[in-house]
């Protein structure tokens, strides 16, 4: 004879732990362990776009190199610096600015452009947003040949700082990351954002010192130029830029932006991480 139960008998559905945190954390973790499918991706995407040329990648190196050129001699005539000063300055400037937008732009359409491999690579998401980080880590040593010979062109009062570079694009590509996953998420979701970026990061070139020098405005004799100048400072895209760019001139550092990226980093990642948690299961159905 069969019992019957003494106890009330659930009837909710069973809880789903796509939402948990140790999910998340599985698929940054697992994905990052997926280091040979996303490094060959990312190499990949690069020798597809330049597929038959000559140059290869190269065209890439030679395109900013050619714009940063002219840019300098212009904003340096313009602004009647030295050209072995603002050159220099707008050429690391681009260089950096390439990454950064690069992760902005391409990161809104992360999963949207991945569409297939989603749906038929049983795969983490954040394996999309290595190969995304890794591919502009690609483009950008690509571009720092145009760095170096800028150095026996121009030489700069380079010292041991330089080596603070290297943390600081460590901290570039982590913010380029959750960047590039957030967007991600979101205009998988929302895909009328993805212009919206655009115009924005296309804005924002304009409102970063890339080919204006931030020291000349501070210091000018006009106060009301001055004065305005100091807004640049609310510009996150300034310190991330700055980070970068002052090693490679050889200049002193600065502790504000370093402050700055940090916090952006904690608090980007906060984010980035509670929005995955909760929305990471829906991407698949949203592409």
């Amino acid at each position: 004879m069969r019992r019957v139960p003494s106890g009330p008998v659930s009837t909710a559905p069973p809880q789903s732990d796509s939402r948990t945190w140790s999910r998340t954390f599985e698929d940054l973790g697992g994905g990052w362990r997926q280091r040979q499918l996303w490094g060959h991706l990312g190499w990949q995407d690069i020798k597809q776009r330049y597929r038959r040329s000559v140059l290869g990648p190269i065209w890439i190196t030679i395109s900013m190199a050619v714009t940063a050129v002219a840019l300098g001699i212009l904003y340096a005539g313009l602004f009647g610096n030295d050209l072995a000063v603002q050159l220099p300055y707008i050429l690391v400037g681009f260089i950096v600015w390439g990454f950064i937008s690069g992760c902005v732009l391409e990161g809104a359409d992360v999963f949207i452009s991945n569409e297939g491999l989603i749906k038929h690579l049983p795969a983490p998401l954040s394996v999309h947003v290595y190969r995304l980080v890794w591919r502009q880590s690609l483009l950008f040593a690509h571009n720092m040949i145009v760095y170096l010979v800028m150095l026996v062109i121009f030489p700069q009062p380079l010292s041991w700082t330089v080596l603070a570079a290297i943390p600081a694009f460590a901290l570039l590509m982590a913010n380029g990351a959750w960047v590039a996953l957030l967007l991600g998420v979101v205009t998988t979701r929302f895909r009328d954002l993805t212009p919206i970026t655009q115009s924005i990061v296309q804005l924002m070139f304009f409102l970063t010192p890339i080919v204006w020098i931030y020291e000349d405005l501070l210091n000018s004799a006009n106060e009301s130029i001055a004065e305005r100048a100091r807004l640049a400072e609310f510009n996150p895209f300034l310190h991330f830029v700055e980070i970068i760019r002052r090693p490679l001139l050889g200049q002193d550092q600065l502790l504000r932006y370093w402050i700055v990226v940090l916090v952006i980093t904690v608090i980007g990642w906060a984010v980035t991480l509670f929005v995955v948690r909760r929305y990471r299961s829906r991407v698949s159905y949203w592409v």
